[in-house]
């Protein structure tokens, strides 16, 4: 099984959110992929399986278990195939779990277009304060929780309780602030997944960018993700859908033997 470590949403290597990859000719029992992604100890890993040079189905999971949307696995999957495989060509379909999702390449950064969550705002509770130690402004829920702080500097310097994060409402939960050099900087959570933080979070956006998008009376937004690895995307709301834009970096590449 081919398999790949690529840093996604930088370009610079041990930065972003390493994601891995493995392509797949016919998909392996899940317990099997559950196992291979506990072993790699990272937030996600895809499995890709080509149907066209163009064309791949392509599943993600975590630590805790299979989700239904990974943005910088995607990212990286899409960086990949490119690169290695497909060479030449501007885009890639990935047929998920969320519908097919298309990648375009433009020149080293590569653009992805993801639905985007419905927004319902929700009550700030105190479990909301004693999970991050900061009092939110707001809270709004679509899959995951997102909350609205006040000030960048308190996105930076969250500490929150893990445990009691894992009682909040969400599958994740993402905290986010206008920022100084973009116009969001946000950290993602998701101790229900066995991820204490991911460092940059693609699906997260999907919530963070439709927010900002509505408060800032414009459609794009820069985003930086103010995890300790750091991570830049340029986003769009476009309709019903993120475009998300980030780029990649590989760290490994090789062959995963079962």
């Amino acid at each position: 099984m081919k398999y790949a470590i690529v840093d996604a949403f930088t370009a610079t290597l041990f930065k972003g959110n390493p994601a891995a990859v493995c392509f797949v000719d016919n998909w392996p029992v899940e317990q099997v992929m559950q196992q291979i992604a506990c072993e790699n100890r990272l937030s996600e890993t895809a499995f890709a399986r080509q149907l066209t040079p163009t064309h791949y189905q392509l599943r993600w999971f975590t630590p805790g278990g299979e989700i239904d949307l990974c943005g910088h696995a995607t990212l990286a999957s899409g960086y990949l195939i490119f690169r290695f495989r497909a060479p030449g060509q501007a885009q890639i379909t990935f047929t998920t779990q969320s519908g097919d999702l298309v990648v375009t390449k433009q020149q080293d950064w590569y653009a992805m277009q993801f639905p985007s969550y419905a927004l319902q705002p929700t009550p700030v509770t105190p479990a909301m304060t004693a999970a991050l130690g900061v009092t939110p402004q707001a809270a709004y829920l679509g899959r995951d929780l997102l909350c609205v702080v006040a000030r960048e500097q308190l996105v930076r310097n969250l500490a929150p309780d893990q445990a009691r994060l894992k009682s909040l409402p969400g599958l994740l939960q993402h905290v986010t602030a206008a920022g100084q050099d973009y116009d969001c900087v946000s950290r993602s959570f998701g101790p229900k997944l066995a991820i204490p933080e991911d460092p940059v979070c693609g699906s997260g956006h999907c919530h963070i960018v439709p927010y900002w998008a509505q408060r800032l009376h414009r459609n794009q937004i820069s985003a930086y993700q103010a995890s300790a690895r750091g991570g830049e995307l340029r986003c769009a709301l476009q309709g019903q859908h993120v475009q998300l834009c980030g780029q990649a970096v590989l760290y490994v590449q090789g062959t995963l033997t079962l």
